[in-house]
């Protein structure tokens, strides 16, 4: 058999190393960018192509370099936040840029909306480094990629019975969903601005969240909205 001179030139047609996973980083704080560049430039693999310390710049990145993976904090200080940003780079690539989730925050109304915004992955900053590679690559191939913590979470509520409102607490949440304060609640239902916030307390309770976006975002999720 004749062996191959290793002077002769390369066939460009053969297959060589699969092109590494390009990721925009996005998170306000620049010592947690610092140190995921350091992790990430040391996995095979995976380049990191940008940076981003808010969501409007996450999305202006995202479309201008198409990174495979946007690498995406969901708290960014002012401006708009990762669920949003995460919504408006999905529907800006057509969802060929996915985007992965990686925040301290793994409440059902925080993984609800950046879910339904069109996040690919979900993973808890307390993932170890070989973890995040791997979600890393899943979510490039268009795989779901969640932490432990939260597809526990999913499957929980998934198997879970839908809350139980009250009629009047499907009203005030009817008058939430419009974006009305608790005054303009009251007055559009007849009721008193305490009698609002009592039953905007039964309303969190029963949906697990503390916040009027999460009560907003689960009860979609749930359809239990007219």
């Amino acid at each position: 058999m004749t062996r191959p001179d290793p002077t002769d030139p390369v066939d460009p047609s053969e297959p060589g190393e699969p092109a590494p996973v390009r990721i925009v980083l996005c998170d306000d704080h620049a010592v947690v960018r610092a140190g995921l560049r350091a992790l990430l430039d040391s996995a095979p693999g995976i380049e990191v192509a940008g940076e981003a310390d808010s969501g409007a710049e996450a999305v202006a990145l995202a479309v201008k370099l198409t990174p495979d993976v946007v690498l995406m904090d969901l708290q960014l200080g002012e401006g708009i936040d990762g669920v949003e940003a995460t919504r408006r780079i999905t529907a800006a690539s057509g969802g060929s840029v996915h985007v992965l989730v990686l925040t301290t925050y793994d409440t059902d109304a925080d993984i609800t909306r950046a879910i339904g915004a069109g996040a690919t992955g979900y993973l808890l900053k307390a993932e170890r480094p070989d973890e995040l590679f791997t979600a890393i690559h899943s979510a490039a191939a268009g795989r779901a990629a969640l932490s432990a913590p939260v597809a526990h979470r999913v499957m929980a509520r998934m198997r879970s019975p839908r809350p139980a409102l009250t009629d009047r607490e499907r009203d005030i949440l009817g008058q939430l969903a419009r974006g009305l304060t608790n005054r303009d609640i009251a007055k559009a239902l007849f009721l008193s601005e305490a009698t609002v916030k009592t039953h905007l307390g039964r309303i969190y309770d029963k949906l697990d969240v503390d916040t009027r976006a999460g009560a907003v975002a689960v009860a979609k999720e749930q359809r239990l909205l007219p």
